[in-house]
């Protein structure tokens, strides 16, 4: 997938149209766990200066069956340090199968509605909403998205975005 096929390169655009001016800027790494993408998230806060944050972790880490309490330790650290720039993060749900069992699946889900609440920052309650299930918006490996599921992320993003950003009127 090229990357302005990307829901990413998409929010950039969509913003262009609304009339905002932010540039965004795609910090991620396929496969990557949140303790990962925590010890990247000071260099990036720094060289990018963000006003929005917006953290889609999780998926590795529960696909590794890694602690739920890491994972939450994590991400909380994550939405903090946004916060302590001016930044405002947007968490972004997952949902996992129950490989390691129900209650796993369950905790780690919970994760997201406890941090966003906790920290009063917008939810997106399941990034991968009207895609995961849905076998051709799906990559092969059944775990990625694929070029067509990649407007729908948009969409979903948006949904949960646009209402937190500043009038236009201003």
């Amino acid at each position: 997938m090229d990357i302005e096929d990307t829901w990413v390169a998409m929010l950039e655009t969509r913003l262009k149209e609304e009339g905002y001016g932010y540039r965004v800027i795609n910090a991620s790494i396929s496969g990557d766990t949140t303790s990962n993408a925590l010890r990247r998230l000071p260099r990036a806060l720094d060289i990018h200066q963000p006003e929005i944050v917006i953290i889609e972790l999780g998926g590795n880490d529960g696909l590794r069956g890694l602690p739920i309490e890491a994972m939450q330790d994590n991400m909380e650290s994550m939405i903090l340090q946004a916060k302590e720039i001016g930044a405002m993060p947007v968490l972004a749900g997952m949902l996992i199968p129950p490989n390691y069992g129900e209650d796993y699946a369950n905790d780690f889900a919970a994760v997201y509605t406890r941090l966003a609440k906790q920290h009063n920052v917008p939810l997106i309650p399941f990034f991968m909403k009207d895609v995961a299930l849905d076998p051709s918006k799906m990559q092969a490996d059944g775990i990625h998205p694929n070029v067509e599921a990649q407007p729908i992320l948009l969409d979903t993003v948006w949904g949960v975005l646009a209402p937190q950003l500043p009038s236009k009127s201003r």
